[in-house]
């Protein structure tokens, strides 16, 4: 009999519930308080004039724990400096959409050599999350498998939905029932119509398929998300920080009944994936929330201890020590600078 099922798979792994997972690496209540308090305090400053400005800042992927590891720890010695004017949550970032091919991210190959451990890299995760937490830092995340957030969601206070998915029914569909506060990206041509589309669709109770705590497929039906909000990234057709775009996006979100809620991303066509430009980007958008345009609700950085990126694949014990293998980055002594000429001007 011809063969009619499977044709193209080489093997179909199980994977551990995640319930089971979530029993392995278990959350602390004081890190389910961060959590649930970090979430509050960030849907504040989205829909809440006045409030502290929302900073997602760190690598662009996270590939050597130990290094993103001591990357937090400074990280939260300087968000504690700043928290008066500043809400600072680490972006830790374990999922990267490949425009062909390329590395996936830590949860589909933590050991960076193409075994796809993804039972490793769920745990891994988990791992480094409640790692992040236990510093006092809230964690901030892009979500591109709709099967991820069941292991790791209850660890994240603010995640993203990117640019090549800001269009997908099935991620507006998971957005509708995240219990964190999310953002939608323009598309990848600069159009913020499909965002505003996903944030209204989000907000919405939807039905989809799905899989339960115990692993099991399940029709899952939601809500919807009321805290979502526009990220904007820019364009194949350039950037979109400045005023003129802004009050454009902000015009276009009121015309739509929606929260004038804008958070503006300093890397990708922002800056032109050019890490040397990323700086001037970010203090445009401080000077005009500084200016009095609460529209601008927040910011994004990439941002790690080493400046720029490195090619990869390469051999492990070649790679430099904190410094991304997928988009450039701005070192640590740019970002601390940054942040706190930021909390002196707003």
């Amino acid at each position: 009999m011809a063969k009619i099922s499977d044709v193209n798979v080489l093997n179909n792994a199980p994977l551990p519930s995640p319930a089971v997972l979530m029993h392995d690496v278990a959350r602390s209540e004081e890190q389910a308080e961060l959590v649930f308090s970090s979430r509050a305090a960030i849907c504040d400053s989205l829909f809440v004039p006045d409030t502290r400005f929302l900073l997602i800042t760190g690598p662009c992927s996270i590939h050597d724990t130990a290094a993103c590891r001591a990357y937090a720890e400074k990280l939260a010695g300087l968000a504690e400096e700043v928290k008066e004017k500043i809400l600072v949550v680490m972006r830790v970032y374990f999922e990267k959409p490949r425009t062909t091919v390329g590395w996936k991210g830590l949860i589909m190959d933590p050991d960076l050599d193409g075994s796809d451990n993804i039972h490793k890299g769920l745990t891994v995760a988990r791992q480094f999350l409640t790692e992040v937490l236990s510093l006092g830092l809230p964690t901030a995340t892009e979500l591109l498998d709709p099967i991820t957030p069941q292991y790791i969601s209850d660890l994240i206070s603010w995640s993203a939905i990117g640019a090549r998915t800001s269009e997908s029914q099935t991620h507006r569909q998971m957005a509708s029932g995240l219990s964190m506060p999310l953002g939608f990206k323009n598309t990848t041509s600069g159009d913020v119509t499909a965002a505003i589309n996903a944030i209204k669709a989000a907000s919405q109770p939807q039905t989809f398929l799905g899989v339960s705590e115990e692993g099991i497929a399940s029709a899952v039906s939601t809500a919807g998300n009321p805290h979502c909000h526009l990220i904007l990234r820019g364009g194949e057709n350039g950037p979109n920080f400045d005023a003129d775009s802004i009050k454009v996006t902000r015009d276009t979100l009121l015309k739509n009944n929606l929260a004038p809620s804008i958070m503006v991303d300093a890397s990708h066509a922002n800056c032109g994936k050019d890490c040397t430009q990323m700086p001037a980007v970010f203090k445009e958008i401080v000077r005009q929330r500084a200016a009095g345009d609460s529209s601008v609700i927040g910011a994004m950085l990439e941002s790690h201890f080493v400046a720029g990126n490195q090619k990869f694949p390469q051999p492990l014990d070649q790679l430099t020590y904190g410094q991304s293998i997928t988009d450039q980055c701005i070192d640590w002594e740019t970002t601390e600078r940054l942040i706190l000429d930021a909390a002196n001007q707003l």
